[in-house]
């Protein structure tokens, strides 16, 4: 078939149009599930990116073929970044330092991120962290289900798509692979694996891998370090399709975090230096500016009251802030080695699949995962005659003693820097498995269950520091080394433990007809969800933020709040227990028909369900009236998402296209806060939004594959954000923050005498920072080069030299976004009487610069 009439026929109206193609399954009961609904006599993927799908949803799949052309070591999150629907900002070129993706505007807390089907998004507030991934070196594909969920699906949160790793499997034969890379900030990395093939006749598979990477951070002092290994063990049972699987991986990092910089303002070139505040510290210090290299802490005096936050010069025109000169202790707050952000995870997960009877199959995927990280490090200042420190005598009465000497000069009028990080340290459970009956080979039903429990702990031990400001335990208090008061207590800024225990059933039917042009899919999926909060911390009554003292309050106020000596009239509520639950019955439908050949027309209606995170569970307020705790914030999030699509799959051109809508009602929006750490909730309330999707392969000569996509998003809040009974943030019709209107990618690869090249790009559309969309982040551009050489002609398969370049015209940009409310003072009032709300600038992380990289691989 003639690529040149398939674009005047097909392809240019599908290109107006819009979409996003088919994943393989999440977990083993998915994909044995759409086993029978693949589409027969499907061509290879264009350059490892796009494939044929026949599954009625929107969906998208790169391959190792993709995979093996970027930078050796990256997050296989930023390899689907070409993607229609999917917009991932990357925090340094390499990937160790985290990013932000987002996939039809729901950030990466509302997308269900799975390695081999088990859960990886965070139990506590569903987080993605990127840098902790399975190296892309054993990954055998990457799927994207956009806007929608599988039917069984292991998650509380995901109301915006899938995401999916699949493990290879292990070699047939004895092997070994080792690469090497060396590239831009001193970058080195290694990277060695060993198939054992069949150990025994028939007998089991397996590999072991192990990778080490450290790399100088673009800008600012510090460096980034991250040790990974991984296994699989894979034994076929019979020739029926039947194996049990067996999976590890453990990860390490060690990372200096970078400063995200607040952006120029233009307002501020009428304000001149005069009004620092109105300039942004991109605008002030450029691109480059980050933590400061040194921290100047206040000498330890007898009889003086020493203070670590203290401003020895208020102003300085070289700085935008006192927080910024090196000379105040103050500006420790912004030494690199206690900006942070340690984290030790690992995993146990299986894959198996059993038949049963004829046509009767069960499968199980159980898994175990451990987690101990911190969100960041934080240099809070600690005074020492802090109540916390002070702690409670033996008789319950009053106070132990005066304070606690931190610095070790005999008194205890100071106020010291402490290491204060954001533990949280989890040990979750989990098992996704399916009875699977296929009736006959046009008819499947399938029932399901879901467990996912996590014990989730998070602290706040704080640690002393050195001298010169280190940290000298990367996790804090956690690793020894705690500030105690007088009492013997631990001196903490947080201390509570949470329970996430989903229990999820879920049945579906899929169905072929009319010579299997007809496929339809109906599911139901059923989610039980149940949080177990257990605050040790009294909190302050309307927020969020705990007081973890000992000491004694003073007589519960007639609400049940109570105040406490020296902290004024301030309210806390006592620590609390309690249990909430969450449930849902989600339809999950579609359908396809191929009306003409290897072309497909689909629809699809889901049902979404995003449960409260931890987070802001935790953020309580005193009932005035019926004096009961209420929890704020904790509507969950649903949505309703309708998806329209068109595909053509031929031998030369594959093309998905898909117009979609999706409804939310309590809308969460979820920023990092740089200062405490930790991410923040708002509710912005109902949201709806629409757009299209589109991504197209073709192959238009021998060795050439052109890959392109494009995506465009329009969101509309509809509700103002009440603060009060009387002031409102006017949001009512604005745009949903991060989340770029347009964006558009392309990869050309070229294949030629063992050479492969490559040259990939992404555009990004405006994106706003703040809910009333007075600051934007501009649109961007970032083109990517590879060149690939394999050895494989001369007889040495596996051997390869490869070459590639990011950010090749080294583009400043600004990427992921910690939004806000309002950037500029607004008014608030629902009145007559204006009520000013002061603003608070967003901030951005900066985008990786131009970096090269080499890396040589063998295989034998």
């Amino acid at each position: 078939m003639k690529v040149s009439g398939l674009l005047g026929s097909v392809a240019l109206p599908l290109v107006a149009l819009a979409l996003v193609t088919p994943v393989l399954a999440q977990s083993t009961g998915t994909e044995k599930t759409e086993e029978t609904v693949v589409v027969t006599g499907t061509r290879g993927s264009k350059g490892g990116l796009i494939k044929a799908e026949s599954v009625p949803k929107t969906r998208s799949t790169v391959d190792q073929k993709y995979l093996k052309t970027q930078s050796a070591g990256q997050s296989f999150l930023q390899m689907i970044n070409l993607m229609p629907g999917v917009n991932f900002t990357n925090n340094d070129p390499y990937g160790s330092s985290g990013g932000n993706i987002r996939m039809r505007g729901f950030d990466g807390n509302r997308i269900s991120l799975t390695s081999d089907g088990m859960p990886l998004n965070d139990t506590g507030n569903y987080a993605i962290f990127s840098n902790q991934l399975l190296d892309p070196e054993i990954i055998a594909r990457t799927t994207v289900n956009v806007g929608t969920t599988d039917v069984d699906s292991p998650t509380a949160s995901a109301t915006g798509g899938t995401v999916n790793s699949n493990t290879r499997k292990p070699d047939d034969e004895l092997t070994f692979r080792g690469t090497g890379s060396f590239g831009s900030f001193d970058y080195a990395r290694g990277f060695a694996s060993i198939d054992t093939g069949h150990l025994g006749e028939g007998g089991p598979t397996a590999f072991l891998t192990g990778s080490y990477q450290k790399y100088d951070k673009f800008k600012g002092p510090g460096e980034l370090k991250k040790t990974q290994y991984n296994g699989r063990i894979y034994q076929e049972l019979g020739d029926n399709g039947d194996f049990v699987a067996i999976a590890f991986h453990y990860n390490e990092n060690r990372n200096n975090s970078y400063r995200n910089l607040s952006q120029f303002r233009p307002a501020a070139l009428a304000a001149g230096i005069g009004a620092p505040s109105l300039i942004g510290e991109i605008g002030f210090y450029g691109y480059d500016y980050d933590y400061l290299p040194t921290c100047t802490r206040a000498a330890a005096t007898p009889g003086v009251a020493d203070n670590d936050g203290a401003t020895i010069q208020a102003t300085n025109a070289a700085y935008l802030s006192a927080n910024d000169n090196p000379i105040n202790p103050a500006s420790c707050t912004n030494y690199y080695n206690l900006r942070i952000n340690p984290s030790n995870t690992g995993n146990v997960r299986a894959q198996s699949s059993f038949t049963l009877a004829d046509g009767l199959t069960l499968t199980v995927d159980p898994s175990y995962q451990y987690v101990k990280a911190t969100g960041g490090s934080v240099g809070f200042t600690q005074s020492e005659s802090d109540g916390k420190l002070r702690g409670r005598n033996a008789a319950g009465t009053g106070f132990a003693a005066a304070g606690v000497d931190l610095n070790g000069d005999g008194d205890v009028l100071d106020t010291v820097r402490v290491n204060s990080p954001s533990l949280t340290n989890t040990n979750r459970y989990g098992v996704t498995s399916s009875l699977i009956w296929e009736i006959d080979e046009h008819n499947t039903l399938r029932a399901a269950y879901t467990l996912d429990y996590g014990r989730h702990r998070q602290t706040g031990a704080n640690a002393f520091i050195a001298a010169n400001g280190d940290t000298l335990q990367v996790f804090g208090g956690a690793d020894g080394n705690t500030i105690k008061g007088a009492d013997g207590s631990v001196l903490r800024f947080r201390d509570r433990f949470s329970i996430a225990a989903l229990n999820q059933f879920a049945v579906s039917y899929n169905g072929s007809f009319m010579d299997d042009k007809l496929k339809i899919a109906l599911g139901l999926r059923l989610p039980f969800f149940q949080r177990d909060l257990n605050q040790y911390c009294y909190t302050q009554d309307g927020t969020s933020t705990a007081l973890c003292t000992t000491e004694v309050p003073n007589a519960p106020l007639a609400n049940g709040n109570v105040t406490f000596v020296g902290r004024g009239t301030t309210q806390y509520v006592p620590p609390f227990s309690t249990t909430v639950k969450y449930d849902a019955v989600l339809p999950n439908v579609g359908i396809s028909y191929e009306f003409a050949e290897n072309t497909i027309v689909y629809a699809s209606f889901a049902q979404g369900l995003s449960a409260p995170r931890t987070d802001s569970l935790y953020t309580i307020r005193r009932n005035a009236t019926t004096g009961a705790i209420d929890l704020t914030s904790v509507a969950p999030e649903k949505t309703d998402s309708y998806d329209l699509g068109l595909r053509y799959q031929g031998s030369d051109l594959t093309l998905s296209s898909a117009l979609w809508m999706t409804n939310y009602d309590n809308r969460i929006v979820n920023a990092f806060d740089d200062l405490l750490g930790i991410f923040v909730d708002r509710n912005v309330g109902s949201v709806k939004m629409w757009g299209f999707d589109a991504e197209v392969g073709i192959q238009p000569a021998e060795g050439l594959t052109i890959y392109a996509s494009a995506s465009y998003i329009h969101s509309e809040l509809q509700n103002n954000i009440a603060l009060s009974a009387t002031t409102s943030l006017r949001t009512k019709g604005k745009t949903l923050v991060e989340t770029p209107d347009w964006t558009f990618s392309m990869r050309a690869q070229y294949e030629v005498n063992g050479f492969t090249f490559g040259l990939q790009g992404k555009y990004v559309g405006d994106r706003w920072a703040t809910d009333v969309n007075d600051e934007i982040s501009p649109a961007y551009t970032v083109v990517d080069a590879d060149i690939r050489y394999d050895f494989a002609s001369m007889g040495h398969e596996g051997t390869y030299i490869q070459f590639n370049v990011i950010n090749l015209f080294d583009k400043d940009y600004l990427g992921s976004i910690s939004s806000q409310t309002n950037a500029k003072t607004v008014d608030v009032s629902n009145t007559a009487t204006p009520v000013l709300r002061a603003g608070t600038a967003p901030t951005y992380a900066i985008g990786a610069p131009r970096t090269f990289q080499v890396s040589v691989g063998f295989q034998f």
